[in-house]
């Protein structure tokens, strides 16, 4: 039982929360997830189960999609709706200056890192540090967006829904503090949906309760996805019956006796002569075919 669930988190549940249904859902201990999402946050989850933990560090594909809701002249210690109050203003911004600002957070930006969140300074978490009324510097970070798009108006005044695609570490509740302070009222998030992560999307997602009434019926194996969908993007190598047995069993080989080797630093997913996927890998400085890690059993 090895490979990737797909699951929708719900809002009100953390991703460990997730991970320890799957695990009593499956009856197994060995279970992950990749791309952590806020309590508040729902959407794309992917739980990573058996050897398919292996591979959270080495996804090929780090981005991410989200639908976020945000409302103008709002402002919290948390950067979202969840968080104490610390500012509300009147707003007399338009949703055609809403869209023109967007634009210009498109392409790589500089964030600043909130306080509520896991990273780490000087050995202590930020958030550990902000829930003692605690604030430290952070230096800002790049992350890339990739496109900012206003979809429409929320529900209640002053919101607005935008569509983000963006890099790995990028944090929306802070690019929706930041959009507030480019229009110069502020904006706290108000909800977020992941709808992308690791390559996957929110329609092959399952539900928490769709998912318990498969672990019933027996079924919920069935969807869990092989561990090498994830890396369908990297070239292919296919080793002969000889090579893959040196493969499985930690030997570095000659890059230049292989058939259809890629460029040096190339990450590859590797296939043993009978088809079966083996992990993945990349060529050195050396020319050995050096494995970044080993997914079947030897």
């Amino acid at each position: 039982m090895d490979g990737i669930l797909v699951i929708d988190k719900p809002e009100g549940f953390t991703s460990f929360d997730v991970v320890a249904k799957v695990r009593g859902m499956l009856h197994t201990r060995k279970v992950g997830h990749a791309g952590t999402l806020d309590p508040m946050a729902t959407g794309v989850l992917p739980v990573l189960v058996g050897r398919g933990t292996k591979c959270c560090d080495i996804l090929p594909c780090q981005d991410k999609r989200y639908t976020a809701s945000f409302r103008l002249g709002l402002r919290t210690d948390t950067q979202d709706s969840s968080g104490r109050v610390l500012e509300e203003k009147p707003v007399s911004v338009t949703k055609e200056q809403v869209k023109a600002v967007l634009r210009d957070f498109e392409g790589q930006i500089l964030q600043i890192p909130p306080m509520y969140s896991a990273i780490q300074i000087g050995g202590q978490r930020l958030y550990d540090l902000a829930r003692q009324g605690i604030e430290v510097e952070r230096a800002a970070r790049p992350v890339t967006i990739y496109h900012c798009r206003l979809l429409g108006e929320g529900s209640v005044p002053n919101e607005y829904v935008i569509d983000v695609s963006c890099s790995k570490g990028t944090y929306i509740r802070t690019l929706c503090s930041d959009i507030g302070d480019r229009l110069g009222c502020g904006a706290a998030m108000t909800a977020l949906r992941r709808t992308e992560a690791a390559g996957f999307r929110l329609e092959e997602s399952l539900s928490l309760e769709e998912a318990s009434a498969l672990a019933r019926e027996g079924r919920l194996e069935e969807r869990i996805l092989p561990v090498e969908r994830v890396f369908s993007s990297l070239p292919e190598l296919r080793l002969s019956e000889k090579q893959s047995k040196m493969y499985r069993n930690g030997v570095r080989l000659d890059s230049r006796r292989l058939e259809g080797a890629a460029e040096k630093g190339t990450d590859l997913r590797i296939y043993g002569f009978d088809g079966l996927f083996l992990g993945v890998a990349y060529v050195n400085e050396e020319d050995e075919l050096c494995s970044r890690q080993l997914f079947a059993i030897n």
